[in-house]
């Protein structure tokens, strides 16, 4: 029986729904579709969102920021900004659940910024910070305070699970050794010097100096973040409220630039990063402010010190051509200088240290290396000498870490880092009769056949560089950092106290070891450790705990005092002589 069309007959379809009843439904279902979707985009800015929706490098506003200020527009494709190397856990963190770092969250309390664009803080209106001019809103703050604290605890690396509870007795009680060292340092400068720069730990009382131009508390600003991930935090509450009620600016001395930009800006700005605490991020900026007059020279490098008083840069007068300032201390500016323009808005902090780059590319450059000094009046080198070790050190690894802090597109940094290094390893890099590789210091072409303590550094340095390096240079630098690494320890373990001199030489009788007694001090420094460090993350291997145990061990043994820890004259006597100074970056650096 075949059926017929005729008036009012419609087909059924396969849903038992005749046409017209089908297409108004199909209608009905798309716009609700739509209605929905569209929904989302109306919704008010959630992160939640945006981590559906987003790439992953449009989450990371303020690696995109930072290399905006470093004068590098963003790439288009953007490597995922690498996780740094993390800090050692706390104890209680060697669960890799991350339920310590949760409970840390929850016990904290912290007042953090939302991540879109800042209002100038009132507490900078009137002190000079002023509103990015047209065209700069894109560097605005916008630090993204979930993806930097998601970075900051990790469990332990370089351990297998089947080796993770034979060791985690032995680290934990290591770290709590540390920890309470740490302790036992801030609670004796809290009873003999709080307030003042550093303890002094044999007379009991405090220390402070001239080259902070009247400013106090280096010992605790300069502990503040040492403090926080030790979780000290009764003596980090102390700390803050230290800042909060007693560290004033209205001081008048002489200061050096770069102890006060390390010490002071360093500290205040990781503190802030860590807590999101506005009166470190406020101190800060004032801070850098006041260190802005020692940048009116002719040529844009800064002197060495500034005048808080005058606000002048002292010698300017004279006009004298030979007045020179240090490679290490305006080099080693870039950092902070960055983060102040970004929590502050004002450009002025980032176009200084951008200047500074600016001349040094220009300049010409003897075999490619870097003098120590050069003059601020003329742009000028004033001498052919070149180290990696005092007056040079730090310049270098503000170059990688420049690279590594704007999610890699910094490439300026990258290459005058690598192409120094080069440069370096050519004219400077020696091997002495005993197989100790060591970086010398090169004077005109001469060879002092000499390191110093303040270049051990530099093995941790070229590990950190050595994954960005060009593909067949990687394996030789992850070699030469360790090659280094090892002959600093060697210049610690060829001494009676097994602490290492501040300069050590190599002749044809001894090697790795002082030639004079004024060079054979120690003063807590933290650079061959720093080092250790470095090498433990990058390679895991167990070496390098031991050798930062066996300083451990010394330091309690030779410099520990009955009133906190103190420096030594001569690491070569089995009873040394203290120098009656506790250094605001053994806090800082050395024991963290």
């Amino acid at each position: 029986m075949h059926s017929r069309k005729g008036p009012g007959f419609v087909p059924v379809s396969p849903w038992g729904l005749r046409l017209p009843q089908k297409f108004l439904f199909l209608l009905f279902l798309s716009g609700l579709v739509t209605l929905c979707f569209g929904a989302l985009f109306l919704l008010p800015h959630s992160s939640r969102l945006k981590r559906l929706f987003l790439s992953a490098r449009t989450q990371q506003p303020g690696l995109e920021v930072m290399s905006d200020v470093a004068g590098h527009p963003p790439a288009r494709e953007q490597e995922p900004p690498p996780n740094p190397a993390p800090a050692a856990p706390a104890p209680g963190e060697d669960d890799p659940s991350g339920r310590a770092s949760l409970r840390r969250r929850k016990e904290w309390p912290r007042r953090i910024r939302p991540t879109g664009p800042r209002e100038e803080a009132p507490a900078t209106r009137g002190h000079g910070v002023s509103a990015p001019r047209p065209g700069e809103e894109s560097v605005r703050f916008s630090f993204d305070f979930s993806a930097f604290r998601s970075r900051l605890h990790h469990p332990v690396l370089g351990t297998k699970a089947s080796e993770r509870k034979k060791r985690r007795s032995r680290v934990r009680a290591q770290r709590e050794k540390v920890k309470e060292m740490m302790q036992f340092a801030w609670q004796n400068y809290k009873r003999y010097a709080m307030g003042q720069n550093e303890l002094r730990p044999l007379t009991k009382d405090g220390y402070e100096g001239s080259m902070f131009g009247g400013l106090s508390g280096a010992t605790i600003i300069d502990s503040l973040d040492t403090l926080y991930i030790m979780e000290l935090k009764k003596e980090f509450q102390e700390a803050k409220t230290w800042v909060e009620e007693s560290f004033h600016l209205n001081v008048s001395g002489e200061a050096s630039l770069f102890e006060v930009n390390i010490r002071y800006i360093g500290g205040l700005l990781s503190a802030f990063y860590l807590t999101g605490e506005e009166v470190f991020r406020i101190k800060a900026i004032q801070l850098g402010e006041k260190l802005l007059p020692a940048f009116n020279t002719p040529t844009g490098i800064p002197k060495g010190s500034v005048n808080f008083k005058s606000g002048s840069w002292g010698w300017a007068v004279s006009g004298s051509s030979s007045s020179s300032s240090i490679l290490a201390e305006f080099g080693s500016l870039h950092l902070e200088f960055l983060h102040l323009t970004e929590l502050s808005g004002n450009q002025v902090f980032a176009e200084k240290v951008r200047n500074i780059r600016k001349v040094l590319k220009k300049i010409d450059k003897p075999l490619g290396l870097y003098p120590n000094f050069l003059s601020p009046v003329t742009g000028k080198w004033v001498q052919h000498h070149v180290s990696i070790g005092g007056l040079g050190d730090s310049f270098y690894e503000y170059l990688i870490k420049s690279w590594l802090m704007s999610a890699k597109t910094d490439t300026e940094a990258k290459d005058m880092y690598y192409e120094a290094l080069e440069a370096i390893e050519t004219y400077m890099l020696t091997v002495s009769p005993e197989g100790l590789t060591y970086i010398a210091e090169w004077r005109g072409g001469v060879l002092d056949h000499k390191m110093g303590h303040l270049a051990c550094f530099s093995g941790g340095m070229i590990s950190l560089g050595a994954e960005d390096a060009a593909e067949e240079k990687r394996a030789h630098y992850r070699e030469l950092a360790a090659q280094i690494t090892r002959t600093c320890h060697e210049s610690y373990a060829r001494s009676d106290t097994k602490l290492g001199p501040e300069a050590f030489w190599f002749n044809s009788r001894r090697e790795a070891v002082t030639t004079q007694l004024s060079e054979s001090y120690y003063i807590l420094r933290p650079e061959v450790v720093e080092s250790y460090m470095y090498l433990w993350r990058q390679t895991h291997n167990p070496i390098y705990r031991e050798w930062g145990w066996e300083v451990v061990m010394a330091l309690e043994k030779y410099c520990r005092t009955k009133s906190g820890f103190s420096g030594i004259q001569d690491v070569y006597s089995s009873y040394p002589s203290h120098d009656n100074k506790q250094q605001s970056f053994f806090l800082a650096e050395t024991l963290k």
